[in-house]
């Protein structure tokens, strides 16, 4: 493998683990993302419970999914949908339902997002991992469960064999319970804010306990923060991990930028890691709040419409178009459009339509006629 001479990662560093970053670069970032985080509080105020449950299972199903997706694991959507449904008393538990690994994911994450007063332990992290890994095997090897990985390096390597490079090397394993316990003190002596969010990620990652799975824990302790911050319950209101699974090419830059892989004046300097963080982080709260407003305009046009007895195909289109939000259904709605999504024909598409046009359901877009006549809904 080809490894610079003279490398130095980061927990090599004489002064580690006293990570350093400019305060004043990152203030308006942090504000920002405050504002955010504020404003979708503000939003539960106008909102009904059950509007309220499925903000937070759609938000919960996909910080699972893109966290999973991030290492290459693919979770059954349906699967993890249907638990959190039964967690959050949307469905009935299946009597005698088999455990599955998704129910498992689920666990986890509602336990980051309830139980975040607590004081964190190896004994939790370990918890965490014997329900990500209930079998002793990940991708067909045999891993360490529950416990500390194995001894040997701990590198993350690419490229083809006998010319690999290392990325990072973690520290060794006898150094592990005392950087895991440094690690422990720091985490339940430091108040939540949104930089502790961004260093419990990296330092988790720096230490790189587990054989595998230090990705999914390090996210799954990013939301217990998050969620202490907000005071959440079962889940918040956004995804983090969906914004990192977009954005993956710039996590693994900010990670080989602060971790030691490119050489810096000051190793120990994560000011590029905590901008890359709390960007991400304010990309997924903006994120939120679009579909937060989706929600909105989707129960005001049903508050509108609701002695109008649509048809089921009707329904479903509307539906269709007010759950990704009118501005991202692209190109309007044509009738064409209208025969796909309802799986109907061409006449029957025809009255449906002049039927939501005479209900004022929809509106013609100005401009359009003819074989282009489109149409959009009216909020």
């Amino acid at each position: 493998m080809q490894k610079e001479n003279n490398s130095q990662w980061i927990w090599q560093n004489k002064n580690y683990p006293h990570f350093t970053y400019d305060k004043k670069l990152l203030e308006s970032l942090i504000q920002k993302v405050s504002l955010e985080q504020g404003k979708l509080i503000a939003f539960l105020s106008v909102m009904d419970e059950s509007n309220i449950k499925q903000i937070k299972l759609n938000a919960l199903e996909e910080e699972i999914i893109s966290s999973c997706a991030i290492e290459g694991e693919i979770l059954n959507r349906e699967s993890v949908r249907s638990s959190i449904k039964q967690k959050l008393g949307l469905e009935k538990t299946t009597h005698y339902k088999q455990k599955h690994k998704e129910d498992n994911y689920v666990d986890i994450l509602i336990d980051a997002n309830t139980n975040y007063k607590e004081d964190l332990s190896l004994e939790k992290i370990f918890a965490w991992h014997n329900a990500m890994f209930e079998k002793d095997y990940s991708n067909l090897y045999k891993i360490n469960i529950a416990s500390f990985r194995s001894d040997g390096d701990m590198q993350i390597v690419s490229g083809e064999y006998s010319n690999e490079k290392v990325y990072y090397e973690a520290p060794p394993t006898e150094m592990l319970h005392k950087e895991m316990d440094c690690f422990f003190d720091w985490f339940n002596e430091t108040p939540s804010t949104p930089i502790k969010a961004a260093i419990t990620h990296l330092w988790f990652v720096i230490i790189h306990p587990l054989d595998d799975g230090n990705g999914r824990i390090a996210r799954a302790l990013t939301d217990r923060v998050l969620s202490d911050i907000e005071n959440s319950s079962i889940s918040k209101l956004y995804t983090i991990s969906k914004s990192i699974n977009d954005d993956r090419k710039n996590y693994y830059k900010a990670l080989e930028k602060t971790t030691g892989y490119i050489k810096k004046e000051n190793p120990l300097d994560i000011t590029y890691w905590c901008q890359w963080f709390l960007n991400t982080l304010y990309t997924s709260l903006l994120e939120a709040r679009k579909q937060l407003h989706y929600i909105i305009d989707k129960t005001n046009f049903w508050d509108t419409h609701k002695d109008d007895n649509l048809n089921h195909r009707q329904t479903k289109v509307i539906n269709k178009i007010l759950d990704i939000g009118s501005e991202n259904f692209k190109g309007d709605l044509s009738k064409k459009k209208y025969i796909t999504i309802a799986n109907t024909t061409s006449s029957t598409a025809s009255r449906d339509i002049l039927e939501l046009l005479q209900k004022n359901c929809i509106e013609q877009v100005q401009g359009t006629s003819g074989r282009n006549i489109r149409y959009r809904i009216k909020i």
